[in-house]
């Protein structure tokens, strides 16, 4: 890889782990959702770059996956949850934003620390990349442990499995990426799915369709 295409890669996944720190710090859940298409628009790109520096076409799948699923598709979806179930837009912290930003630094200096001391034989762009790309997982952990909301937490095992799809791409000759993109497409459409459920049980006490029939017709 010449100097330029490692840069432009440099530059795609540390923008990752810039809007991952976004995420972290925003307190309204339509901003939240806003940001991570972003995080899902970056990917994309820095899955599209590796495609082209690797002259993998395959990778361009798994970038059409996260630019249709995870920028498009899901963020709508979670707008429409939060919209029509009438839940709380404020995102609900178990700590202050301060304190995580904090703890997300440290976790991305012991990401950089912990990779490049592990992966020593590996070459340069492997290394870094792979540092970003943990950096990415734990960012996305620590927005799941100090979020109560569900959907804040949905958003943060999404970018967690950005994290993942960054380190798969950027290992050449990785197998399985597209499937394992698939996968977690899917995986993540079912929580989706299973949170949407959950809202509608905590708000009408059922999930039965005829039940909520009948609710929309009392109130209309």
């Amino acid at each position: 890889m010449d100097r330029i295409a490692f840069d432009i890669a440099h530059l795609l996944a540390g923008g990752l782990v810039l809007v991952s720190f976004m995420m972290i710090y925003q307190d309204r859940l339509y901003a939240l959702l806003n940001v991570f298409a972003l995080h899902a628009v970056v990917l994309s790109l820095s899955v599209s770059w590796q495609a082209y520096t690797q002259h993998a076409p395959h990778l361009y799948v798994t970038a059409a996956i996260a630019l249709i699923f995870k920028a498009i598709i899901i963020p709508g979806v979670l707008h429409r949850i939060i919209r029509q179930m009438g839940i709380h837009r404020e995102v609900e912290k178990v700590v202050g934003a301060g304190v995580t930003m904090l703890a997300g630094m440290g976790l991305v200096a012991m990401s950089i620390v912990l990779m490049l001391g592990l992966t020593e034989a590996a070459d340069a762009f492997a290394r870094e990349d792979l540092a970003f790309a943990l950096s990415v997982v734990l960012l996305g952990l620590l927005m799941m442990v100090t979020r109560r909301n569900a959907v804040s937490q949905v958003v943060g095992f999404m970018s967690l499995e950005n994290g993942l799809i960054l380190a798969a791409t950027g290992a050449k000759g990785m197998p399985l990426v597209v499937e394992i993109s698939v996968a977690f497409s899917v995986l993540i459409a079912f929580i989706v799915i299973g949170v949407f459920l959950f809202r509608i049980r905590e708000r009408f006490d059922t999930i039965d369709l005829g039940a909520l029939d009948d609710y929309r017709g009392e109130h209309e």
